[in-house]
């Protein structure tokens, strides 16, 4: 099992927007990458692990900064701007089209849709199927294996 940690230099060519030391300090990108490991289990696994499983965990640190910035300099809003009027001031927003309160987290940031792309395509979910492999596997009714006709 390899261990992950982040290299602050790396990290910094890897994602140009985090480049200044003075708006993201490199202990304030140490935390979050630390926070990542929260959300993205840290341990190499058979379906991302390795560089992949180092880009998941960068990719989540980006995005847990990315959306810590915005919420400081006040811009909590988060979707797609579907209209807007200039006096009185207006502002109608729209959610991403999503599945889950995950995806639509993840989708408020460049980065973290980067990161969904990553686990959907890497972590596909066990399809079971075919045979030997029903074998294993009540049907329904209780019986094993294929249908028997008499």
């Amino acid at each position: 099992m390899a261990e992950h940690t982040l290299d602050v230099a790396a990290f910094r060519l890897q994602f140009p927007t985090f480049t200044s030391a003075t708006k993201y300090p490199d202990a304030q990108l140490l935390a979050y990458f630390e926070m990542a490991g929260c959300y993205v289990y840290p341990c190499d696994w058979s379906m991302l692990s390795g560089n992949c499983m180092q880009l998941a965990l960068e990719l989540m640190t980006a995005h847990l900064a990315f959306t810590n910035a915005q919420v400081l300099a006040g811009n909590t809003a988060a979707g797609t701007v579907t209209g807007a009027s200039i006096d009185k001031v207006s502002v109608q927003l729209s959610s991403p089209p999503t599945t889950n309160a995950w995806n639509a987290w993840l989708s408020t940031t460049p980065f973290g849709m980067q990161l969904w792309a990553l686990i959907r395509t890497k972590a596909k979910p066990f399809a079971i199927g075919g045979l030997p492999e029903r074998q294993g596997f009540r049907r329904v009714g209780g019986g094993f294996g294929a249908a028997r006709r008499w």
